[in-house]
């Protein structure tokens, strides 16, 4: 029998996914459920978002060849360049699909969480292109290390209301959000930012997400003349980016898939953000995945430098994928990430989100062959990251 690695009809992945909602949200999941399909299928709804995507995101990003890193590691290494769409990450993509959802559905009040910041970004970007009202909340912690979004954000229109409970980093962010939506079921349409949160939300940023998969497929097809590279890698806190170009591919094992979580200070030092090692079977935010949490079940607060990174769980597919063996999941720490932040800058001339960095740490760990194809999301650019990096490096 043919597995699939795609959400099924009862919104879960193997085990993982559902909706386990208090009953105050009920209505507004049922409704999401019932319709997300039908009116992104529609016809208008895809003219809209294609032209948005393209006039007004960008898009198709580069396909980039990264040859020095190439050269320096004997293999093929192609960079997706999603750090180029507006607003400088992949999370825009998203946004654009729900804020058209939203009208669709008559929602004139948009809330969001964030937590590094360029989902918070993003939703205010579309919410400013749609003239829709938009809060963002976004931990304690996150408000004071991301600083130049948070100015984006209030640029752009946006309130940003500060989560100053538990870790006040982004699960306590969702968990304001959360409350929100439940307070104001009416009016209001919660822009989740990544595949987390109650089914329909996994699979549905999932799909908006898959341009960058789909754009991969036929960019390497031009390239190299074959739709399929050997390697795809993302970093994964919650997944959206690694959702997006893991999408076409989740069925055809022919293409290796590599998930990349943060160590923090170290998988066994307390300060970590390594959902796969560290997790066990558990509910958050409304979906069973893999979360770290004690042996009684209260959640552990996670840690890592990269404030997109920091989440407790991972999205349902990301556990599937791993509880599975689909996805090879690889646990990088602080230091490493923040080295290749670096030699990403001096070797491409391509500063990543520290998110990203963690990702390209996969080179030292893995030796790949040399007629290998590996594709890189290059998920956000570092800008928002300097202040870290300056600290960090002594710049």
């Amino acid at each position: 029998m043919k597995i699939s690695y795609n959400v099924n009809k009862n919104g879960f992945y193997g085990d993982f996914g559902g909706a386990f909602v208090p009953e105050m949200m009920h209505a507004n999941i049922e409704e999401l459920k019932s319709k997300y399909i039908k009116i992104s299928s529609e016809k208008s709804f895809v003219k809209e978002f294609d032209e948005l995507l393209k006039n007004y995101v960008g898009r198709p990003t580069p396909l980039y060849f990264a040859e020095r890193l190439s050269n320096k590691y004997k293999t093929k290494i192609y960079l997706k360049r999603e750090d180029l769409c507006h607003t400088g990450a992949h999370k825009i993509n998203n946004t654009i699909g729900q804020i058209l959802l939203a009208k669709k559905l008559g929602k004139n009040r948009i809330i969001a969480e964030t937590g590094a910041g360029q989902h918070g970004v993003a939703t205010a970007t579309v919410c400013a292109l749609m003239g829709v009202k938009c809060i963002i909340y976004m931990g304690e912690v996150d408000i004071t290390r991301q600083a130049p979004n948070v100015a984006r954000m209030k640029m752009l229109g946006a309130e940003v209301r500060p989560a100053i409970c538990g870790s006040k980093t982004l699960k306590d962010a969702t968990n304001e959000a959360i409350r929100d939506w439940i307070n104001n079921p009416i009016d209001t349409h919660y822009i989740i930012g990544s595949v987390v949160g109650p089914h329909p939300y996994p699979d549905m940023v999932a799909r908006f997400q898959s341009v960058i998969g789909n754009e991969v497929k036929n960019q390497l097809k031009k390239i190299e003349g074959n739709e399929n590279p050997n390697y795809v890698i993302a970093c994964v806190g919650g997944g959206s980016n690694a959702a997006g170009i893991f999408y076409p591919y989740l069925d055809n094992k022919k293409v290796k898939i590599i998930c990349v979580e943060a160590a923090g200070k170290g998988i066994d030092s307390g300060e970590s953000a390594a959902t796969s090692v560290l997790g066990k079977e558990g509910i958050i935010h409304g979906s069973k995945t893999l979360l770290m949490q004690t042996a009684d079940g209260q959640i552990t607060e996670p840690y890592s430098i990269s404030a997109g990174l920091d989440y407790p769980g991972i999205g349902p597919m990301h556990a599937n994928l791993y509880r599975s063996g689909r996805g090879q999941f690889i646990s990088i720490d602080d230091k490493d990430a923040m080295e290749w932040g670096l030699n990403l800058s001096r070797m491409e001339g391509i500063i990543p989100a520290i998110e990203t960095s963690h990702a390209f740490a996969v080179l030292d760990k893995i030796k790949f062959l040399k007629d290998d194809i590996i594709v890189f999301n290059c998920s956000g650019r570092g800008d928002k990251d300097l202040g870290t990096y300056i600290d960090y490096f002594k710049l």
